[in-house]
Parts: C-alpha cells; structure tokens; sequence
C-alpha cells in the first residue's frame, strides 16, 4: 500500500484530499504546517509528498529544499498549488519536483498523476464519487443570513455545491428566526461541519447585524483568504458568486460586488415597481457616496479577509443598508480615489426576484430616512482613517 503525506496549511483542502486518497486505497498522513510536515517525514516515511507553496511559516520551497538538500532523499514530489508564478514553478523544478499541479484542480486529476508516478493504471484509481469535485485555488467562507427562511433555503443546491466546490465554507447565520430555520440549518450542516456550519443569534437583528457577526465569526478560522455573503433564497446563483471569488482571486481589488445591471446575455428580473424605487434609491445613494456604483445593495460581495474585518469590526447604525455603510467607510477609510481603486463592481449574469421578499413598499419609504441618517453619521460624526 503506497503512502503519501500531503502538507498545506488549509484544513478544507487536506480534509478532502485525505479522504480522497484513503477511498481509494492509498495510506495517508496530513500536516498543517512545513515544520510538522518535515518531522512527520521522517517516521512516516512516504512514497509521495504532496506540499503546497504558499504557508505561513515555511514555504513549500522551503520545505522541498529541506527534503532535496538535507535530508538527501529522492522521494517523488507533487506541488498542489494555487500559486501561477512562472519565477515559482521554475523554482520548484529545479529544486527537483516531480510534477507541478495548479489549483483548481479535480480530485480525480490528483488521482491520475499519483497513478502515473506509481505506474499505476489511472482508471483503476478513479473514484466516481468524487467526478466533478474541485480544490479551489484559495478557500472562501460565505456568510448567508436567514430569518424566517424554513420554507425558502434551498438545501439541494447549497449541499451540490461543497460538494462540488472544494474550498468554500457555507457558515449559515441564523437571525433569531421564529420559525423552524434553526432546525432546518442544522439538518442541513449535519454530517458537513467542515464545509457548512451554523452560527445563532437569539435576538433578531437585522441583515446587517446578522452578517456582521458570520463574518466576524469566519475571520477567525485562519485557513480562509476570502469572505463574502450572499441571499439564502440564491436570487444571485453560486455559478456568478464563483466568478466574483475568480475575479478578486485574480486582482488586486479588496471588494467585488455583484451588480444586477441589465445588460445583453443578462437575466435580470425585478418587479417593475421595485425597478422604480431601485433606481431612485441608487441615484440618492451615488450622491451620498459621491461614487458612481450601480448596484450597492446586491446581496452578493466577497473581500479579502484583512478588509472584512475592518469593515465588520463596529456595528452599522441602520438596518437594511449596511451595503451602503461598508462603501462609506472604505471612502472613510481610504480616502475616496483610493475607494474607488480597491472596489470592483461586477455585472451579474442572472439574478431574481425571488417571491417572499421581506422589503414591502413601506420600507422602501424608511430607506430615504435612513440614507439621511448614514449621509450625516458618516460626513459628519465619524474621523477618516484615510490610510
């Protein structure tokens, strides 16, 4: 039986990889860290290790050069990395790697190129359960806030999905519903924790406050790069929040917004009263904001983690329209210009009206009041921490 130590700093990724690798009959050890993975090394004794390159403390570099130079061993080595830079993988090869593999990438593709180093015919080491499973380049916690969703969450789609999307994690926030949401969110999680979990709040807070405290909650988990939310009745469907995480995975964008701008090849849909107030309501909001967005409330953003917690860390001061407050306070806290630069507003391909929203016209009246409310707290009360 071969055995294999894989060694990467992202528990999601070596939960799925380990399980992966055991189904199909390989014995295999996990290490979170260079150093660990270097003393586990010498007792386990692989036949392949497979490192990633970007870890806090020792690199993947580092380590391969320890394994290469001190340690003398000719061991096979596979990088599994999400790391693109030639300068990098050139590194890598000569410092004596076997094969190079970038993120994303299928699990049964890792099937295959540990097969073929152990000449191993790959169909045999094929695991038709894992068809179509992906380790993303980087892991991304998703916030998605529920009040009184029991008859709405779509708990199909949100278990395809990590199935599928190796990498995200799913923290349910639940906002003091009074229905059954709590059981419901639970039966969901369960047998998932690692990829779906549930965060209560007893009282009812709002949106806002609702998301504030998921993100709050997943900034503490140190093995995620990104943090984003979305609707739980997926009015904006993974397959766009996906291309949101690839663009701000891709740039140096801090915050990618989803916005529901009709366009050519778009499926757009609102109800025509609601596309009224929207547009009236943005027009007050890019005069408050003094930018030029689009679409500041779409319920779909993902920020890098260093920027949620900044923008999470004090509560907001209104109920609906703490989109908006996140906007004004990167402005706060970078300086306009500098705002505009890290914020990337970006078209949806679809998104829906889904039936059973709970903004009613009369809320759309105590929205201007509450832009007033953010227009002054902001210009007025709050210092900038231009950066």
């Amino acid at each position: 039986m071969k055995k294999i130590l894989a060694i990467d700093d992202q528990q999601l990724v070596l939960l799925s990889l380990e399980k992966h690798l055991s189904d199909i009959g390989y014995t295999i050890k996990c290490a979170s860290d260079g150093q660990s993975g270097l003393e586990l090394f010498d007792s386990f004794k692989p036949d392949i290790v497979i490192v990633d390159i970007n870890m806090d403390g020792m690199s993947g570099l580092e380590v391969i050069e320890n394994i290469r130079q001190e340690k003398k061993s000719d061991v096979k080595i596979l990088v599994m990395s999400g790391n693109t830079n030639e300068d990098t993988i050139v590194d890598g090869f000569d410092l004596g790697i076997d094969d190079y593999m970038k993120k994303p990438l299928s699990l049964n593709e890792i099937s295959a190129r540990i097969a073929r180093i152990f000449g191993i015919k790959s169909k045999k080491k094929l695991d038709n359960s894992s068809k179509g499973q992906m380790l993303q380049r980087h892991c991304v916690g998703v916030v998605i806030p529920c009040y009184n969703e029991e008859k709405r969450i779509l708990s199909k789609e949100f278990i395809d999905f990590t199935h599928s999307n190796l990498g995200y994690h799913l923290c349910f926030v639940n906002d003091g519903s009074t229905d059954n949401t709590l059981e419901v969110l639970k039966k969901l999680s369960e047998g998932r924790e690692d990829n779906i979990s549930v965060y209560n709040c007893v009282k009812n807070g709002g949106k806002g406050e609702a998301v504030r405290q998921g993100v709050l909650h997943l900034a503490k988990d140190s093995q995620l790069d990104y943090i984003g939310y979305l609707d739980a009745d997926l009015s904006t469907d993974f397959k766009d929040f996906d291309d949101l995480v690839k663009t701000i995975e891709s740039s140096k964008f801090k915050i990618v917004s989803g916005s529901r701008m009709s366009r050519m090849g778009a499926n757009i849909t609102k109800e025509s009263a609601r596309k009224i107030i929207s547009k009236t309501i943005n027009l007050i909001i890019r005069n408050i904001l003094s930018m030029s967005f689009n679409d500041t409330q779409c319920g779909a953003k993902i920020m890098d983690k260093e920027i949620a917690n900044e923008m999470f860390r004090e509560k907001f001061i209104t109920k609906w329209l703490f989109d908006v407050e996140i906007f004004m306070k990167m402005r706060k806290f970078y300086g306009r210009e500098k705002a505009i630069s890290y914020i990337c507003e970006q078209p949806l391909k679809r998104w829906i009206h889904a039936d059973g929203s709970k903004l009613s016209m009369k809320d759309s009246v105590k929205i201007v009041g509450q832009l007033a409310q953010i227009a002054y707290y902001y210009n007025f009360k709050v210092k900038s921490k231009v950066r």
